[in-house]
């Protein structure tokens, strides 16, 4: 029950880390998601949108914790740390 409840708030992290990017895109940026993340990919900027992304994990990680679900809060933490470990080494490869 524990592994299930650490893998959903895991998927919910995931989840909203890549709303948090779709977000950012679509309000800030001129051009569609897809010229977008081409452009980051060939300019090298990538890993900063998506560590932006990366701040709408606040979102489920305080409902969750309000909600006294401290494992899926656990899971959405694990999720943003993935993502942060993820960033680093496609920054540094």
């Amino acid at each position: 029950m524990i592994k299930q409840n650490i893998f959903t708030g895991f998927l919910t992290g995931i989840a909203a880390n890549i709303a948090g990017v779709m977000l950012y895109i679509t309000l800030l940026s001129e051009a569609d998601i897809d010229a977008t993340l081409q452009d980051a990919v060939a300019n090298g900027y990538l890993g900063k949108i998506i560590a932006l992304g990366a701040i709408l994990n606040f979102l489920p990680f305080f409902v969750f914790l309000k909600k006294k679900q401290n494992y899926h809060a656990r899971g959405v933490l694990l999720a943003t740390v993935s993502v942060a470990v993820a960033v680093a080494i496609y920054k540094f490869l």
